[in-house]
């Protein structure tokens, strides 16, 4: 297993300087983010430009990798395929398209993104949409020998009242999405706030795990006493605050990464174990963010057998 990090917790460094400083501070892989540059969403990067990406872009950004021997794990575009807005929908999809078409291109196993919701419609309903849409982008995939692997975040922030925004948040889901073709870009952080046991959750779905990131999470049981489980209701101006609980980078929350890292490995898993670094901790400028990242690594590096 090859320990990378998600390259959109720094979004103004350019990815030959990223490439780089990851072979420098140990870290053997990268998850690309690959959004299109639009917008200023928090969490999100246009590290390769997947929409103008050609051959010999491609290997341009194959060769980088090459020259410091770091593996390309991912290209990373995390959006809704099941957004409200028609044009905005078709938009996703045809960039999801175009971010399979660039991992073919530099030789990346995987591209991740979210399952979605439309947040006015029954999860029933929006489960319906999905089988209608998502066979067609995995068996555009699969013609191109890459896999489309869902985060199991909940992406509360992006349903109005705190609900799950991303239908792909238990196993239930998991299994659903399965028959899809779609696989599973495992974190466990997400797992341990909605009161799932992320190793039991994980076990029986090594074998569809095709990506994985590592993510920790720390909670205020006094606080969720007071707000639930949804989090806050009355005094919440920024969706993405439930009021008791933060991310944290791998070492400083409540995840058990040697459990995390043996059921991954006893299940036969040798793929990437990619940090994704939301920590508001370790966040502001570029040399927080960089610790973070070497905190990340001290913490997970001793437990990954390749």
């Amino acid at each position: 297993m090859k320990l990378g990090f998600l390259t959109a917790c720094l979004p103004d460094v350019p990815l030959p300087e990223l490439v780089a400083w990851a072979a420098e501070h140990g870290y053997r892989a990268l998850e690309v983010a690959a959004w299109p540059a639009t917008g200023d969403r928090p969490f999100t990067a246009s590290h390769l430009a997947a929409e103008s990406l050609d051959r010999a872009g491609a290997e341009r950004v194959a060769e980088l990798f090459d020259r410091h021997g770091v593996t390309l794990s991912s290209l990373a575009y995390y959006d809704n395929p099941l957004h409200p807005d028609p044009e905005e929908r078709a938009r996703v999809h045809t960039h999801l398209r175009r971010c399979v078409d660039a991992a073919a291109l530099v030789g990346a196993p995987t591209v991740g993104t979210f399952v979605g919701r439309h947040p006015g419609r029954t999860v029933a309903e929006n489960l319906a949409d999905a089988e209608r849409i998502f066979p067609e982008l995995t068996g555009y995939a699969a013609e191109r020998g890459v896999k489309v692997v869902i985060e199991n975040c909940v992406m509360e922030g992006w349903h109005p009242d705190g609900y799950p925004g991303n239908l792909a948040y238990s196993p239930e889901l998991w299994e659903w999405m399965f028959s899809l073709g779609l696989y599973l870009n495992y974190d466990p952080s997400h797992l341990v706030w909605t009161g799932i046991d992320p190793v039991a959750a994980l076990r029986p779905y090594v074998d569809k795990v095709a990506h994985a990131q590592a993510k920790d999470i720390q909670t205020d049981p006094a606080a969720r006493t007071r707000y639930g489980w949804p989090g806050r209701a009355v005094a919440r101006t920024d969706p993405w605050d439930t009021g008791w609980w933060r991310y944290r980078v791998p070492g400083l929350g409540e995840v058990d990464w040697r459990r995390i890292v043996d059921t991954l490995e006893e299940g036969g898993y040798d793929g990437v174990l990619s940090v994704e670094h939301e920590d508001p901790v370790w966040s502001g400028d570029r040399h927080r963010t960089e610790t973070g990242l070497e905190i990340a690594r001290r913490t997970l590096a001793p437990l990954l057998a390749g």
